[in-house]
């Protein structure tokens, strides 16, 4: 008996470039951070304009944690972030022994609500930690002016956000401390793990360059190419090992080439559910703003009032029909380890808890052929039914 065919929620497109990027990786030698990271780097600075440094790290998390860490957060400091995320955006604060203050998302958007920031604020506020859902971007002006206003730093959690635009900039050259973005396996684009922080301030590359291997006063691939001895260094920070390797950024160095072409495809597939689920008992995924650009990295549905099934039968008709979906996010209030920690209830997030109940992610990937579309066309249909 043959097997049906199953449509998982995401795959990642790889190619013969990035293949043989990676075998050439293997031959020559080097396998850690080292030339095909520089690459990266550079390239990626490059790819998004605007004046900026990148820095590879290997996960979002990561690069999260060393941006705040750059920036000064530390014990008795406040972040204020959104609690319709994954926990590696607020864990990050604890890291540093700083408190996450969790605010509710805007209905409009999905993603963080500037007011309920506005009113968060408090003299123990450093800084605002906004999500760019689904790949569409937050309302970075409002937050921005909000930062200036009372002095806080902006690390931006981009994990969703590559190519998303604002104000027809790029996510990554606006005005905020650092962007963050993520590569994990079914981001936009991918380096199987792996991140990349983005900053103009020169002062927060320099010690997020540092504190990603030990607070080492010199990169490994520097000391160990040089052509003098150059074994000395110093470690000037209790640092972190949050390096990328040369495997990984070979994989990123193609994967960027084909970001556009990507989210191109993303788009398509992204309009050809808008089209058919417009009479459907549904609330179809927030647009960008007009003549900005949406990543797609997701394409969240929510069941509305006259559906006629619960979120979690729909989900177990679509697996039933041989397709995958999943749900992004459960709310980090609903989380025991935030619940208890800060005692936290799903009445201070109403509109985070009414998404959460009703959302379903489909798949959006540019792996998927019109067919497989077509089949998730169908499946959301006979699961309404």
């Amino acid at each position: 008996m043959v097997e049906p065919k199953f449509l998982p929620f995401a795959a990642p497109m790889v190619g013969d470039d990035e293949i043989n990027e990676v075998v050439d990786t293997l031959r020559n030698g080097w396998l850690t951070t080292g030339p095909k990271v520089q690459r990266f780097e550079a390239e990626f600075s490059a790819w998004l304009g605007g004046g900026v440094e990148s820095i590879a790290v290997n996960s979002a998390t990561a690069g999260l944690h060393l941006a705040l860490e750059a920036v000064g957060i530390g014990p008795g400091d406040e972040v204020i972030t959104t609690t319709h995320t994954f926990t590696a955006t607020a864990e990050v604060v604890r890291y540093l022994g700083a408190d996450a203050v969790f605010v509710d998302i805007s209905p409009e958007t999905l993603c963080i609500d500037p007011d309920a920031v506005a009113r968060a604020v408090t003299p123990r506020t450093k800084a605002i930690l906004p999500v760019h859902y689904g790949g569409r971007s937050a309302d970075m002006p409002r937050l921005l002016e909000i930062a200036r206003r009372h002095g806080l730093r902006v690390i931006e959690d981009a994990a969703h956000a590559l190519p998303t635009t604002c104000g027809g900039k790029l996510v990554g050259t606006l005005g905020s401390d650092a962007t963050v973005f993520s590569f994990y396996a079914n981001k936009t684009i991918t380096t199987g793990e792996g991140g990349m922080v983005v900053t103009r301030d020169p002062a927060l590359a320099k010690r997020a360059k540092t504190m990603r291997l030990h607070g080492i006063s010199r990169d490994a691939f520097d000391r160990f190419t040089a052509r003098k001895a150059a074994w000395r260094y110093e470690i000037v920070a209790p640092g972190f090992k949050y390096n990328l390797t040369d495997i990984a950024a070979a994989i990123g160095i193609h994967q960027l080439k084909r970001a556009r072409d990507f989210q191109r495809r993303r788009q398509a597939i992204a309009e050809q559910f808008d089209a058919a689920f417009g009479s459907l008992p549904l609330v179809l995924p927030p647009k960008g703003l007009p003549g900005d650009e949406h990543a797609w990295h997701l394409y969240v549905i929510r069941l509305d009032d006259s559906a006629r099934v619960t979120r979690d039968q729909f989900i177990e008709r679509m697996f039933d029909q041989g397709v995958g979906v999943s749900v992004h996010y459960i709310p980090l209030h609903l989380q025991p380890y935030w619940r208890d920690a800060y005692r936290l209830e799903p009445g201070q997030f109403p509109v985070s808890q009414r998404v959460y109940d009703r959302a379903i992610s489909l798949p959006i990937y540019p792996g998927m052929s019109d067919d497989d579309v077509a089949t998730v066309i169908r499946a959301v249909r006979a699961s309404l039914e």
